[in-house]
C-alpha cells in the first residue's frame, strides 16, 4: 500500500513568505534610489571635473615653455588624484563598493612637497594608478556618465508618466503618441497604466544594471590591479617578516643591555651578601639594599620593554584608556578623543596605538610643539587616527627612523600613513587601518 505525501504551507509559513518577498520588493527599491542619485550626481560631477581638468591641463601645456605651466600641470596631477578619491569614496558610500586605494608611493610632506620637490613629484608620475584616475575621469567616466544618465531619466519618466496617464487623462492633457493620436479614453489611459507598472516593475532591475556598470569600470580603473596587489601584500609581508626581525634583535638587545645586565648585578651583589652575612653583617645589609635597588630598576625596565612589546592597559581596557595613559606621561600637553562604539581587533587597536605612540615621542623630541591634539574615530569599514602638533614641522619619513618603522607597521595590516609636516608647522601624522570587526 502506498500514500501520496501532500506539502501543504502554514498561515505562519505563508506570512513569512509574504513578508521576505515584501522585504525583497523594499530593498530592490530603495537600491534603485541609491542608484539613481548614483548616477544622477554622478552626471554633473563628471561634467565639472571635465571641464576642470581638461581647462588646467591646456593652461599649464600652453605655458610650459614659460616653466609656470610646470607647477600647473603637478598641480594638476595631484588634483585629479584627489578627485579620483572623491570617486571612490562616492563609489564605497553608494554602491557598497570598497575599492582599496591603489597608489604605490607614500605622500609625504604636504601639498607643496606634492608639487614642487622632484622627488615626490616623480615618484607621483612613475605610479601608474595615476594615470589610470586621468584616463577613467577624461575617457571614461564622462561619457558614461551621461550615457547613464539619459538611460535613466529616460526610464523613469516613462514608467512615471505611464502611470501617471490616469490622473492626466481627466485634466485633458494625455499623453502624446507621434502626431497624431493623444491618450484621450479611460481605456487607453488604463493601458497606460499597466504598462508604466511592468516598466517601474522593471525598473530596479535596469537601474542595477546601469551602477554595475559605474561599479565595474571604478573598480577596473580606480582600483588596485591584481598585479598590484599581489606585489602590495608581497612586499607588505616582507617587510612584515623584516620588522619582526628587528622587534626581536631590539628586545634581545634591551634584555641584555639592560635588565640582564641589572639581574647579573642582582645575583653578583646577594651572593656578596651571604659570603660577608657571618663575618660582616654591616656590610652584607649594605650589599643586600644595594641588590633591592638593582632589582626595582630591572623591573622597571622589564617593564618598561613589556609596554613597548603590547602594553597591558591597551588589552586590559582598551584604546581610549591606553592613549590617555600616553598623555599623561607626555611632557607635552595632550588632547586625546577616542569616538569609537565597539573595540576594533587586536591587531589594528596596537597598530593605532603605536601610531600615536611614536608620533607624541617625536613632537615632545624634535618639534618644540606646545600643544598637541590626538583623534581617533571610525568612518565606515576604516578606523582613522590623526595626531596634530603645533610644532615646528619638518618631519619626514627618513630611512632608519622611526616614522618608517611606523609605516611599515601600518602597512602590515594593509593601511595607509601619510605625514603633512611643512616648515613652521603644523605636523599631521594620519593613518588609515581597514576595520571589519
Amino acid at each position: 500500500m502506498s500514500s501520496a505525501a501532500s506539502t501543504t504551507t502554514t498561515p505562519g509559513g505563508r506570512r513569512r513568505l509574504l513578508r521576505g518577498r515584501v522585504g525583497r520588493f523594499h530593498r530592490g527599491w530603495r537600491r534603485a534610489l541609491v542608484d539613481t542619485a548614483y548616477i544622477l550626481t554622478g552626471f554633473a560631477l563628471s561634467l565639472a571635473w571635465w571641464v576642470l581638468l581638461v581647462t588646467l591641463i591646456a593652461t599649464g601645456a600652453g605655458m610650459v615653455v614659460t616653466l609656470v605651466g610646470i607647477p600647473i600641470l603637478t598641480a594638476t596631477m595631484y588634483l585629479w588624484t584627489r578627485i579620483a578619491e572623491t570617486e571612490r569614496w562616492r563609489a564605497r558610500r553608494m554602491l557598497g563598493l570598497d575599492v582599496p586605494s591603489p597608489y604605490g608611493a607614500i605622500e609625504a610632506g604636504g601639498f607643496l612637497a606634492l608639487v614642487f620637490e622632484p622627488r615626490v613629484v616623480w615618484a607621483r608620475m612613475k605610479d601608474p594608478a595615476v594615470w589610470r584616475d586621468l584616463v577613467y575621469l577624461l575617457v571614461v567616466f564622462f561619457p558614461l556618465a551621461i550615457a547613464t544618465f539619459c538611460i535613466a531619466v529616460s526610464a523613469w519618466a516613462v514608467g512615471v508618466g505611464l502611470v501617471a496617464q490616469p490622473f492626466t487623462y481627466w485634466t485633458g492633457a494625455g499623453l502624446q503618441f507621434g502626431e497624431s493620436h493623444r491618450v484621450d479614453t479611460l481605456p487607453e489611459s488604463l493601458a497606460c497604466l499597466v504598462a508604466g507598472l511592468l516598466v517601474l516593475l522593471v525598473l530596479p532591475w535596469v537601474i542595477g544594471l546601469l551602477a554595475a556598470v559605474h561599479a565595474w569600470t571604478v573598480r577596473s580603473l580606480l582600483g588596485p590591479r591584481q598585479s598590484e596587489r599581489v606585489e602590495q601584500l608581497t612586499r607588505q609581508r616582507t617587510e612584515a617578516v623584516d620588522a619582526a626581525v628587528a622587534e626581536r634583535r631590539r628586545i634581545e638587545r634591551d634584555l641584555h643591555d639592560g635588565a640582564q645586565q641589572r639581574l647579573t648585578a642582582l645575583a653578583m651583589g646577594l651572593g656578596r651578601a651571604r659570603a660577608k652575612l657571618d663575618s660582616d653583617p654591616e656590610a652584607a645589609r649594605e650589599l643586600v639594599e644595594q641588590a633591592h635597588e638593582d632589582a626595582k630598576q630591572a623591573l622597571a625596565e622589564l617593564r618598561n620593554l613589556a609596554r613597548g612589546i603590547h602594553p597591558a592597559i591597551l588589552t586590559d581596557r582598551g584604546l581610549d584608556a591606553a592613549l590617555s595613559h600616553l598623555a599623561a606621561r607626555s611632557p607635552v600637553p595632550v588632547e586625546i578623543s577616542v569616538e569609537i562604539a565597539d573595540r576594533p581587533s587586536p591587531a589594528v587597536e596596537s597598530t593605532a596605538y603605536f601610531v600615536v605612540a611614536e608620533a607624541l615621542t617625536n613632537a615632545a623630541k624634535h618639534s618644540a610643539a606646545r600643544s598637541i591634539r590626538a583623534r581617533v574615530w571610525r568612518f565606515d569599514a576604516t578606523l582613522l587616527v590623526e595626531v596634530v602638533d603645533d610644532g615646528v614641522g619638518g618631519a619626514a619619513i627618513e630611512p632608519g627612523g622611526g616614522l618608517e618603522g611606523l609605516t611599515t607597521r601600518v602597512a602590515t595590516i594593509d593601511g595607509t600613513l601619510s605625514i603633512s609636516s611643512p616648515a613652521g608647522g603644523p605636523t599631521v601624522v594620519r593613518a588609515e587601518l581597514p576595520c571589519v570587526s
